[in-house]
């Protein structure tokens, strides 16, 4: 009988200490980790008790500053900043193809392709087709070119609680990008520089570049948008440098520059 009671009593005492001793764990955006007891989850905040403390004290925490929160049962749930939160753009329009709209006054038309990828973060691709343009010196310019960069959108330096993009392809931005051109035109030759005589001759051209272009995207109701952009790098050609329609190569010098004005339609 005397075994019997002493079984219950063991038996009462651990089943009274193990929920006493089960935490609950809050891992910090910090890495730092609390282990305590929580007892709410709420839209913008977490409040917990502690162990060293009376049971109905409450503590909180923002959710901004916490990463995952490792429960008793071995359960987690993970939490992301609401600036970082697809969710937070679902409704939003991801695609955009844009016109360089200058750029048939140069000589060729450019098309530019852009996807977002994540809040922040978007690819662009952009094709020029060479010919498709103004043409004052005759030269009949035959090609294209073609450019590829990843954009990384610029972020407010500090946070507000529900703070997030006004539009995820909107804002100021840092995009490298590589380019590729071939084309053909049709050059003058000077046979006599003194008696004006020249002839004409077919001339191929190659050439690539890298460069680091800046710029600002504006989003006008998810609708249309506006980008202007400005990038320098390295370009490489036959040597004598060029203007190649999608960008401007120097001489004897191997620098790159680009500038221009995008519009175009979100889809």
């Amino acid at each position: 009988m005397k075994t019997i009671k002493l079984t219950l009593l063991f038996g009462m005492l651990v089943f009274l200490i193990i929920p006493a001793a089960a935490q609950d764990l809050i891992i910090k955006t910090s890495q730092d980790s609390l282990s305590c007891k929580i007892r709410e989850i709420g839209t913008e905040e977490i409040k917990y008790a502690l162990p060293d403390y009376p049971a109905d004290l409450l503590f909180s925490i923002s959710k901004e500053k916490v990463n995952k929160l490792v429960f008793s049962n071995g359960k987690e749930m993970t939490f992301m900043n609401e600036m970082d939160n697809p969710i937070n753009y679902s409704e939003q329009n991801k695609n955009a193809i844009k016109l360089d709209f200058l750029s048939p006054l140069t000589g060729n038309t450019t098309l530019a392709y852009e996807r977002s990828l994540k809040p922040g973060q978007s690819i662009e691709t952009t094709l020029g087709l060479i010919g498709l343009g103004a043409d004052p010196n005759d030269n009949e310019p035959r090609g294209s070119f073609l450019k590829f960069g990843m954009k990384f959108i610029k972020s407010p330096d500090f946070y507000l609680k529900g703070m997030r993009y006004a539009h995820i392809l909107k804002g100021a931005y840092v995009k490298p990008e590589i380019g590729f051109c071939y084309y053909s035109k049709n050059d003058e030759i000077w046979t006599d520089p003194y008696g004006g005589y020249y002839t004409t001759e077919r001339k191929d051209y190659i050439s690539m570049m890298v460069q680091i272009v800046i710029g600002k995207q504006w989003v006008i109701n998810d609708v249309f948008l506006v980008d202007f952009y400005g990038g320098v790098g390295y370009g490489f050609d036959d040597g004598d440098g060029n203007y190649h329609y999608g960008y401007s190569v120097t001489p004897d010098v191997p620098l790159s520059f680009s500038a221009g004005l995008k519009i175009g339609v979100l889809l």
